[in-house]
């Protein structure tokens, strides 16, 4: 168990994950909080897919050039740009719930914002890891950043549930805001690292994406995986983003208190494969691993609208958690390992670009197939999808030959 936390006997990685573990709670708080108030306020599912569309789309967009940026800027002082930023944009989401102003298309704003920055944090948060945590660390450093992001996920959803119910949905934005400030705050004592490539000699971006793509078709792991969770974001994302709201109040007549219980399972079992998988020092048969676990997501994406009402959702949410975090947590370690510190920027961007390249089409089918056909169809296609790609995938040598 000690392993699991040796990466935290590190100042620097201590710091960015204290901060991060904040902002999770934060975000868990916002989502749960979001999802209710777009429900209560315009009764749409189409609506509720268009504000995860705003919020997707820009960071596609933008995810190529924020890649490049984090080869070439220091990361810390980006992500610390970005924490800022969307402080105060959920400050002033707060503010207007609070004055009952808030209008759709401020969440839709707010959301298109939240995606451009992303499109530099996430990135730089990747590549920062390996930085400033030493290579027999890293695996601690991966888990640890899975768990800080899926214990919050645990509470904070349940914690959201009560917030709406007893405070209203400004008070949880309003959390959601300071906790971005708290974030940035444990930025700053981490020194401005100089990006890999700083001292290189300066080449224009196009060269600099070509680099990237070049690494990235050069191994068939990365585009393989890059490749399907593109696809498998669509079945399982727009399913448990866009429809699991209306499937609890329309199918099953719940409230925001399973809703807020789904995402608190499905964090817990995230936590569950990150203690379990962050004790090993080096993973074997990761491959196996990953697409194991995809797999299961898909079978837990099933196990939400098969008979069993509120205790299929339960089960469904903790096996969709347990699944998906051993996949992203060999994704991740993979992806650090197989990359050169000064393209691992770009490949992130690349990563996060492809992977979630048709997330916003997913969620606009999603929600349209669910205003239509109801909620039910919309999961069973899903798990179906899920299904097919996590075989496709162990077809490929590459796939299951990976240690």
């Amino acid at each position: 168990m000690m392993k699991l936390f040796s990466a935290l006997r590190h100042r620097t990685f201590a710091l960015l994950w204290s901060g991060q573990a904040i902002s999770h709670l934060g975000d868990s708080l916002y989502r749960v909080a979001l999802a209710w108030w777009v429900l209560e306020k315009t009764g749409s599912a189409t609506a509720m897919g268009t504000v995860l569309v705003f919020s997707m789309t820009p960071m596609l967009i933008f995810l190529l050039l924020g890649g490049v940026a984090v080869d070439r800027l220091p990361r810390v002082r980006l992500m610390l740009g970005s924490d800022v930023l969307r402080g105060v944009v959920t400050t002033l989401v707060a503010a207007l719930a609070f004055a009952n102003l808030l209008q759709i298309w401020h969440v839709y704003l707010a959301s298109v914002v939240f995606g451009f920055v992303d499109a530099f944090f996430q990135p730089a948060y990747v590549a920062t890891v390996p930085e400033i945590t030493p290579r027999e660390a890293l695996n601690s450093a991966n888990a640890l950043t899975n768990l800080s992001r899926q214990l919050t996920g645990t509470v904070g959803p349940a914690i959201g549930a009560a917030i709406v119910a007893l405070g209203g949905t400004s008070t949880a934005f309003a959390l959601d805001a300071a906790s971005f400030f708290i974030s940035a705050a444990c930025l700053l004592p981490i020194p401005p690292l100089q990006p890999a490539r700083a001292d290189r000699p300066s080449r224009n971006i196009l060269y600099d994406l070509r680099e990237g793509l070049a690494a990235v078709a050069a191994n068939p792991w990365l585009w393989v995986t890059i490749t399907l969770a593109a696809l498998g974001n669509v079945t399982s994302g727009g399913p448990l983003a866009v429809a699991l709201p209306f499937l609890i109040k329309n199918t099953l007549s719940g409230d925001v208190g399973l809703l807020g219980l789904s995402g608190s399972l499905i964090s817990l079992g995230e936590v569950l494969s990150s203690i379990w998988l962050g004790r090993i020092a080096r993973l074997r048969r990761r491959g196996l691993i990953a697409y194991g676990g995809l797999l299961a997501s898909g079978l837990a994406v099933l196990l939400y609208v098969l008979p069993g009402g509120v205790a299929g959702i339960a089960a469904g949410a903790l096996l969709f958690g347990t699944s998906i975090a051993a996949f992203g947590l060999v994704w991740t370690s993979t992806l650090q390992e197989m990359v050169p510190g000064e393209l691992l920027g770009r490949v992130s961007s690349i990563d996060y670009l492809g992977s979630f390249v048709l997330l916003p089409v997913g969620y606009a089918l999603a929600g349209f197939t669910t205003d239509r056909l109801g909620a039910p169809p919309v999961f069973v296609i899903g798990a179906i999808g899920t299904l097919a790609l996590a075989l496709l995938g162990l077809a490929h040598p590459a796939i299951r030959h990976l240690d």
